[in-house]
C-alpha cells in the first residue's frame, strides 16, 4: 500500500495554525526507505517539506537509500535538529543473509553512517535486533560497536529481537529452515512474551556500553598517538609538532 498523497498530506499538516514545530520521529514503526521508495520519492518530498518548515526530526533506517537525499539532509541539519540512527544488527554474514533478506549488506550501512557524519549530518548506529543465540556473542558486538565507532557515530544503542504475534510465526518458521538448532531456545526465551525478559534487555545494553567505551577509549587514545608520533617520524622533535587547530563543536552524542 503507497499513500500517493503523503507529501501533500505532511505538508497540510505542518502548515496548521495547531502544529507546534514538535520533533518527528520516523521509522520507529516501519522503515520510510522501502524499495517502493526507489520509484516513488514520496520520502525526498516529505523531507522537502521538513526543511521548508525547519521542523525538527529523526530518522531510523536499515536503508543505504538514505545517502540519496543527502543534500536535503545537509539542509535540514543548517537549520534544525536533525538525527539519522542506521539500524545495524550485526556483521555476521550468514545471520544477516537469514534474517535480514532484501536489505543492504551491513558493511554498506556502516559507510552509510560514516558518509552522513562527514556531511555535517549526525548519524548514529541502533544495534539491532541483537537475536539470542545468533548475533549476541561478545565477538559478534564488539565487531559493530568497534564499526560504528571506527564509522564516527555519534551514539550506539542496542535492542533485542521483538517478536510480536504474526511476527513471531514467521520469524520462526524461517528460523527453522535457517537455524534449526537455535528454534528451542528462541521459542523458551520468548514463551508467553514479545520481549526478552527485562533482566536480559539490561545485560545487553551494559554489555554494548562497556564496549562503546572500550573502542572510544582506544579510538581516542589512537588518534591522540597519531598527532604526536606524527612529526616525529618525519625528522621533527616533539618541540616541532603543529600547534592543535581549534576545537570545534562536537555533534550531539547519546553514547
Amino acid at each position: 500500500m503507497v499513500k500517493v498523497n503523503a507529501v501533500e498530506r505532511v505538508r497540510a499538516e505542518l502548515a496548521s495554525p495547531r502544529w507546534g514545530g514538535h520533533h518527528i520521529a520516523m521509522g520507529t514503526n516501519t522503515d520510510p526507505y522501502q524499495r517502493c521508495e526507489g520509484k516513488y520519492h514520496l520520502y525526498q518530498g516529505i523531507l522537502g517539506v521538513l526543511v521548508e518548515r525547519a521542523n525538527p526530526f529523526s530518522i531510523l533506517t536499515k536503508s543505504t537509500l538514505v545517502l540519496r537525499d543527502l543534500r536535503l539532509l545537509q539542509a535540514a541539519a543548517a537549520i534544525t535538529e536533525v538525527r539519522v540512527n542506521l539500524s545495524i544488527g550485526t556483521l555476521d554474514e550468514d545471520v544477516w543473509r537469514a534474517t535480514e533478506p532484501g536489505t543492504p549488506h551491513p558493511q554498506r550501512r556502516v559507510e552509510a553512517v560514516r558518509r552522513l557524519n562527514e556531511a555535517g549530518v549526525p548519524c548514529g548506529v541502533l544495534v539491532a535486533p541483537i537475536i539470542p543465540g545468533l548475533s549476541d556473542s561478545e565477538e559478534q558486538l564488539d565487531g559493530v560497536v568497534r564499526a560504528a565507532v571506527a564509522a564516527g557515530a555519534v551514539g550506539v544503542s542496542s535492542v533485542g529481537l521483538h517478536l510480536k504475534p504474526g511476527t513471531k510465526e514467521v520469524f520462526l518458521e524461517r528460523l527453522a529452515r535457517t537455524h534449526p538448532e537455535e528454534v528451542g531456545q528462541v521459542t523458551a526465551r520468548y514463551d508467553g512474551r514479545a520481549y526478552l525478559p527485562k533482566a536480559d534487555q539490561q545485560q545487553l545494553a551494559a554489555r554494548v556500553r562497556c564496549l562503546v567505551d572500550r573502542h572510544r577509549s582506544r579510538s581516542t587514545t589512537s588518534a591522540r598517538s597519531r598527532f604526536v608520533l606524527g612529526p616525529t617520524a618525519q625528522g621533527l622533535g616533539p618541540g616541532h609538532a603543529p600547534a592543535p587547530a581549534p576545537p570545534r563543536p562536537s555533534p550531539p552524542t547519546l553514547f
